[in-house]
């Protein structure tokens, strides 16, 4: 637990826009006091969602990747204390936690060159790393009952997040993910682009299903082994939204078959929505509101127990624009 640095009063008070008449979900929402014995305080705690951030871009920097994405958390925090707390919202089912520090995981990786081998192998030495924490802590809210909103951070977080719930479950879990891309790549040392296949080899992954992949920018390999290998199934977004061969209310519940027998974790990379800032932004993409509507539809289920919103990057002029986004996020997983 060394890496979390709780959520504090004081930060929620820095944060929160107060007005006259009106109620704020950050007024509403639990914290905790004291680091220590995390679990039994989550376990005794009378809440059903527990929100971490992992503000860290090492996983996308050793794919290679635009980084950007450790900045979402602070982004997301902001808005999400200030929408209105009412029934809809309920404010009073979520603990904000806070978030686990990767500040010198990011300043040894600001030092490395990405055009040197060296240098990404190094790299994703450090991804290894923060996968321990990342899974450690999700471990221990979901042991305690819970079920953690994780906010990226990169997609190489899906791994801790997998295997943290797998070793909870003490069974593998099943992952819907609405990703333009696989993240099933080889074997080749820690990135944003292997979190599925690596927790796939080491058994905390069963069923998993990609929703949406970008035909451009998945290999003929890659195809060759999603369609090979049984647990694996996916729908591309040309065949759904632009030659219209699939439908998307028959694709959801393909889908919901493929993984909703077990605990199964969602996973939206932002990478997947249309001109959001992200480590891969995409100009053709699923728009908002159809991201909503599949997490809406995935977060109804019993068997939800985690949702990852991850590779969104915002800068100054988009921070309000990418927190607003993950907010309606948050909020469409806890009203389900």
């Amino acid at each position: 637990m060394d890496k979390l640095v709780l959520f504090k009063n004081s930060s929620r008070n820095k944060l929160l826009n107060k007005r006259l008449g009106e109620s704020k979900f950050g007024q509403h929402v639990k914290i905790l006091t004291s680091i220590s014995n995390i679990y039994e305080q989550l376990k005794n705690l009378d809440v059903v969602y527990v929100v971490i951030g992992l503000p860290e871009d090492v996983g996308v920097f050793a794919n290679h990747g635009k980084t950007g994405a450790s900045k979402a958390w602070e982004s997301a925090i902001k808005v999400l204390l200030n929408i209105q707390s009412n029934h809809y919202t309920k404010a009073e089912n979520v603990l904000i936690l806070g978030h686990l520090d990767f500040s010198s995981e990011m300043l040894e990786v600001s030092k490395l060159d990405v055009s040197k081998k060296k240098d990404i192998l190094k790299a994703r030495k450090i991804v290894t790393k923060i996968d321990n924490h990342v899974s450690y802590i999700i471990n221990q809210i979901v042991l305690a009952g819970k079920k953690p909103i994780i906010i990226g951070g990169g997609h190489n977080n899906a791994y801790g997040n997998i295997k943290g719930a797998s070793l909870a479950f003490n069974k593998p879990i099943n992952v819907i993910n609405f990703d333009a891309h696989s993240d099933f790549r080889p074997e080749e040392g820690r990135h944003s682009g292997n979190g599925f296949s690596y927790a796939y080899a080491e058994g905390f992954l069963k069923n998993y299903f990609i929703f949406g992949l970008h035909e451009n920018y998945t290999s003929e390999k890659l195809f060759k082994t999603l369609n090979k290998v049984k647990p694996l199934k996916y729908n591309t977004f040309e065949s759904l939204e632009i030659r219209k061969e699939l439908k998307f209310k028959s694709e959801l519940n393909r889908a919901l078959i493929h993984i909703s027998k077990a605990p199964f974790g969602i996973e939206i990379d932002c990478d997947a929505i249309e001109n959001i800032p992200s480590s891969a932004c995409t100009p053709s993409g699923f728009s908002v509101n159809k991201t909503r509507q599949f997490l809406n539809f995935f977060a109804k289920q019993d068997n939800a127990c985690y949702l990852h919103i991850c590779e969104a990057a915002p800068d100054k002029k988009t921070s309000t624009k990418v927190g607003k986004l993950i907010t309606y996020l948050i909020t469409d997983f806890i009203k389900s």
